[in-house]
């Protein structure tokens, strides 16, 4: 196992490399300019403005640029935000909380819920008379896919928040302070409500379809039989049995969506204000703060890596007869 390790963070290596590169001359021939950005609308003399482009080192050439950042990284230094004023390394660490409690609370209610929704409608398509629940699942499961997730956002704050008044729609703690003690804990967790069901309804569907295909494979198995005739609970059969060998499909589609939510979270966390690395990037974006935008890529890059990583191992885990290749 270790060695299979090494050897995809060996594969892994030029992977990220590409990524660095390709990420820095698509950002590097985009048209615009920062400095004058940064400057805003006030007058600046073309003498202060080629000091700053030397002082961010925006006079040299791109691959000189490119060497120079690529050093840097190599070193753990992942420049200077332009419009924050700060490093970014720092500037990241600052938001990386609420992303990673955002982004895993989504992930977990889709994973959970996409898989006893799958569970229940493979169990009620090969049960005679009992297809409607089937067909109801997976109805409700493609609408939610179709539903783009910043619509769905806004239709939320629109609904819980304007017309019922029930749930906060901005930020992820009241801006007077949070209560102490438990109800401090109930109040953020109501903040967290609406976004995070905005971020996982997408993957929330995909796996209920995937876990229903999974289930559908498997459920008519002889092994299968063998435990019904042998008197196991409905339970054993389907969780025990069933489950666990459906489970490889189901784990592929949760790791390699890992990746996925932490960049889809941009837009999520710009239609809620919630103050994570996702709303950092919409905004680096929109200010062209450069080094803020190509650090944020590159950790969603190794994110992807890691995740994937992962996913290989819990499936040798899960089943040994998967080749060590």
């Amino acid at each position: 196992m270790s060695s299979f390790i090494l050897r995809r963070l060996l594969h892994a290596m030029p992977l990220l490399l590409a990524v660095v590169v390709l990420n820095f001359l698509l950002i590097a021939f985009t048209p615009g300019d920062p400095i004058t950005l940064l400057v805003g609308d006030f007058p600046a003399p073309p003498e202060y403005l080629d000091q700053m482009r030397r002082e961010f080192g925006l006079d040299q050439p791109v691959w000189v640029q490119l060497l120079r950042y690529l050093a840097k990284v190599a070193q753990g230094d992942f420049g200077y935000s332009f419009a924050n004023q700060q490093p970014v390394a720092a500037l990241i660490l600052e938001r990386l909380g609420a992303t990673l409690e955002l982004t895993l609370t989504a992930l977990a209610f889709a994973s959970v819920m996409g898989i006893v929704l799958g569970v229940v409608a493979a169990r009620s398509a090969t049960r005679p008379g009992r297809g409607l629940v089937d067909s109801a699942i997976q109805g409700a499961s493609s609408a939610g896919y179709a539903i783009p997730d910043f619509w769905l956002g806004q239709l939320l704050i629109l609904v819980f928040a304007i017309w019922l008044g029930w749930l906060p729609s901005q930020g992820n703690n009241p801006v007077r302070g949070t209560l102490p003690g438990f109800d401090g804990f109930v109040q953020h967790l109501s903040y967290l409500v609406l976004p995070a069901f905005a971020l996982s309804l997408r993957y929330l569907t995909l796996i209920t379809r995937i876990t229903r295909a999974a289930m559908l494979e498997v459920m008519n198995a002889d092994f299968i039989l063998a435990s019904r005739s042998r008197g196991a609970s409905e339970w054993t059969v389907v969780v025990v049995h069933a489950l666990r060998n459906a489970a490889a499909p189901v784990l592929t589609v949760i790791g390699y969506n890992v990746g996925f939510v932490l960049a889809g979270s941009a837009l999520i966390e710009a239609v809620f204000a919630w103050p994570g690395i996702g709303r950092l990037l919409y905004e680096s974006i929109s200010k062209r703060d450069y080094p803020v935008m190509l650090a944020i890529l590159l950790m969603v890059s190794v994110t992807v890596v890691i995740a994937n990583l992962v996913t290989d191992i819990v499936h040798r885990l899960i089943d040994p007869r998967i080749e060590r290749a």
